[in-house]
């Protein structure tokens, strides 16, 4: 009998296998930023997209905020050229840290996402930082 789950076939698994290592290219998670932080934060910068307002009130310690809006060529000239930037905003029903990673691609610039933004970081029981 078939349901909404298997009315349709799942990719072959070479073809699934390359697709979900395609995803880690655009995209990490708060658990291997936390990791990274914790290491020293070294081969990324970490931007909080949101507004300034949102940043204050709690924000990953260690992120830069630099709104959607402010993503601007002399802006990120304090980065090396080459530097990932990791963008997140609110959370899963936020599209800012993608917005953000697409202006950043348009410049030029390396990018990812931080999948789950600070509802993704709280959940796993991360701490905020408030303040600027």
């Amino acid at each position: 009998m078939s349901n909404a789950v298997t009315t349709v076939q799942a990719a072959p698994c070479t073809q699934a296998a390359a697709y979900f290592k395609s995803t880690l290219t655009f995209e990490t998670d708060c658990w291997d930023v936390n990791d990274a932080l914790n290491a020293g934060g070294e081969g990324f910068v970490l931007l909080d997209v949101r507004s300034p307002a949102a940043f204050a009130l709690g924000h990953v310690e260690g992120a830069i905020n630099l709104p959607v809006g402010k993503l601007i060529k002399s802006k990120l000239a304090q980065w090396p050229v080459d530097r990932l930037i990791v963008t997140y905003c609110a959370g899963p029903h936020c599209n800012g840290a993608t917005k953000g990673a697409i202006k950043l691609a348009e410049l030029g610039r390396p990018c990812k996402i931080m999948i789950g933004g600070i509802t993704g970081w709280v959940d796993e029981g991360f701490n905020l930082t408030e303040g600027v």
